[in-house]
């Protein structure tokens, strides 16, 4: 029984259970982009249905990762089976755990609240943004925002986190950003404000079917 109900894997040279980070970003990329889709048909469409099938599915995937085993978690075999091909980069499970017991919490208001009573409200449209936001830095970034919080509820440190941020580390040369760089990141983002106001007009305009303009010239 112990080997079905367990959070995270015994690994060799690691003296904590330890997950595999990247099945655990291939995972949160999957619900991210079904999280979105799903928030574009309710905001331009008023259609709630996606949302609460999500809501359903993410409640239970949470479940089955923070009461069971994140083994047996259908997000997380899939991102096993999606990078099954890459080196595992093997990461503390404890920080995990206390990050997923959030957005199970989560999970669960948004299930009452949407699916049960049926309704919603700033409080639901706050929660869907916290998990977007949550589930964007994990599989964009690699950051787990929750794991964050661990140590301020628990007295043991974070071991073994995602890309050795427990660990203070000297940038390597590679890593570290000039003023030249960025420079030009702070320019390139005036160049999107101006592109946005001077050619918005411009490119709101609807764009025409090239191909049926060449068939009609033909018709001719």
């Amino acid at each position: 029984m112990s080997d079905i109900v367990r959070f995270g894997e015994s690994v060799e040279g690691y003296s904590v259970p330890v997950l595999n980070e990247r099945e655990i970003r291939a995972a949160a990329g999957l619900l991210f982009l079904v999280l979105v889709q799903a928030l574009m048909l309710v905001l331009f469409k008023s259609n709630f249905l996606l949302i609460k099938y999500f809501v359903v599915f993410f409640l239970t995937d949470f479940i089955v990762r923070v009461f069971v085993n994140p083994r047996f978690s259908p997000t997380l075999i899939a991102g096993r089976l999606i990078v099954g091909n890459q080196v595992p980069e093997y990461v503390g499970a404890a920080p995990k755990k206390f990050a997923w017991t959030v957005g199970l919490v989560l999970a669960l208001i948004m299930f009452i609240f949407l699916v049960v009573v049926n309704s919603y409200s700033p409080i639901t449209g706050l929660i869907c943004l916290i998990c977007l936001v949550f589930l964007f830095f994990e599989s964009a970034f690699g950051i787990c925002l929750g794991c964050k919080f661990y140590p301020l509820f628990f007295k043991e440190k974070s071991q073994h986190c995602p890309g050795g941020t427990c660990n203070v580390n000297v940038k390597q040369d590679i890593q570290k950003t000039s003023w030249t760089q960025r420079f030009i990141l702070i320019g390139f983002a005036v160049y999107i404000f101006l592109s946005v106001f001077f050619l918005n007009e411009t490119f709101a305009k609807m764009p025409f079917d090239l191909f049926r303009i060449a068939e009609s010239a033909q018709a001719r």
